[in-house]
């Protein structure tokens, strides 16, 4: 069994750690376990509780007529709230119970009544981007366990998947041509699949090489296609000056080649080249490819 700290669950929830102890104390909605030494921890059943809870509250339902809710009612409530055109943290919330769960059937289901009311596009910026944000610092922490975060992952990835292949392939001759790729010490690739799709959904033919691709070969599909543009996404630390020098080489490779480039590491980059482009949201990515 999973246990969790006191500030494990504000990581989790956002709600301050003296939040929940008034909420424990004063209204009897957690009870955590205690050590032999009285020390508190809280299982997955109460973490659930907790988020569920949170729900309510973020919707301004005052935390002493929560307390009076059976689980039934709070759950009616959850689904009411979810159905309506409510604060995104909702949402977030819900994925992250199934997240604990690796429940897929709820995920899919807070996932695609979402899609159905607001789109994909909306999913992916106001829901999945900060959902993946949050988990991120989870897994960094140890707070979730890998499995988890594999999970959850690959889920929103076959969503974006799905969407891509809706696009289907592009059919003009005229279109300009980019190849996508992380480099061979990248493995996070939902951004990048995610860039994919907005290329794609613009009229670009996007030649989806996916994750740690070797240099050299990289530099083979060049020559062998000889694209407008690459697309890739730095997110894992390296040494100083590595990401600089691996840019270089590239667009020394061919002089014709645009470098689009996005991740948080992406801002390490120091050196300037016109036919360089940096990205920090997809949004800017579109304005680019839009006008270019």
């Amino acid at each position: 069994m999973r246990t969790y700290s006191i500030k494990d669950l504000e990581k989790l929830s956002g709600v301050k750690a003296h939040t929940i102890r008034i909420w424990e104390q004063r209204y009897n909605l957690l009870k955590p376990l205690r050590s032999d030494t009285n020390i508190r921890s809280y299982d997955d059943s109460q973490l659930k509780k907790l988020l569920r809870l949170n729900i309510l509250y973020q919707n301004g339902i005052k935390i002493s007529k929560i307390a009076d809710l059976s689980e039934r009612q709070v759950t009616e409530q959850i689904e009411t709230l979810l159905h309506k055109d409510a604060p995104e943290s909702n949402v977030i919330e819900s994925l992250t119970i199934s997240m604990i769960d690796m429940d897929e059937d709820k995920f899919e289901k807070v996932l695609n009544e979402y899609i159905s009311a607001h789109g994909f596009d909306q999913l992916m910026i106001k829901v999945a981007y900060p959902f993946l944000d949050r988990i991120g610092v989870l897994w960094v922490t140890n707070v979730i366990d890998p499995a988890q975060e594999h999970f959850i992952s690959n889920l929103i990835r076959q969503k974006i998947i799905a969407a891509i292949d809706e696009i289907g392939p592009c059919k003009n001759p005229n279109a300009k041509v980019c190849l996508a790729f992380l480099n061979a010490k990248e493995m996070h690739e939902l951004g990048l699949l995610y860039y994919t799709y907005q290329l794609k959904k613009l009229g670009w033919k996007v030649i989806y090489l996916g994750q740690m691709v070797p240099q050299s070969d990289l530099l083979k599909a060049i020559d062998t296609h000889s694209p407008d543009f690459v697309l890739t996404s730095f997110v894992n630390q390296t040494e100083e000056g590595w990401i600089d020098e691996y840019v270089k080489e590239i667009l020394d490779h061919n002089d014709h080649l645009h470098f689009l480039s996005s991740g948080i590491q992406s801002s390490t980059i120091s050196f300037t080249n016109k036919r360089l482009h940096l990205f920090s949201h997809v949004n800017d990515l579109v304005t680019f490819a839009t006008n270019v």
